[in-house]
């Protein structure tokens, strides 16, 4: 699952271990969670749907490729944003990116 997940962000994958590209790799994750949301119709704004997409993993997830690289970009969301709380910085929110959409 995480190992699809990465092939969707090959920038991300290879920068991870650099602290000085936060902003750009939490754009480029974002924009993929947006995307696969979308396509999920989980709604980011509602915490238990997030929640429920990290816990709940399906067998039948192998036919469903958007909701498993959904749950793996999630997951690659939270080691970022402790990555950057461990270095001192606050990560944005990751509804922030919709609001910007909205704009």
């Amino acid at each position: 699952m995480l190992t699809s997940a990465w092939s969707l962000l090959p920038e991300y994958a290879k920068t991870m271990s650099g602290f000085e590209h936060y902003d750009r790799e939490l754009r480029d994750l974002d924009s993929e969670i947006h995307r696969y949301a979308a396509v999920c119709r989980v709604n980011l704004a509602n915490r238990h749907e997030i929640e429920a997409c990290l816990r709940n993993h399906h067998d039948s997830w192998a036919d469903d490729k958007a909701r498993e690289s959904l749950q793996g970009l999630l997951i690659l969301r939270i080691k970022l944003e402790t990555e950057m709380i461990a270095q001192g910085l606050t990560p944005p929110p990751l509804l922030s990116a919709v609001a910007e959409q909205i704009s």
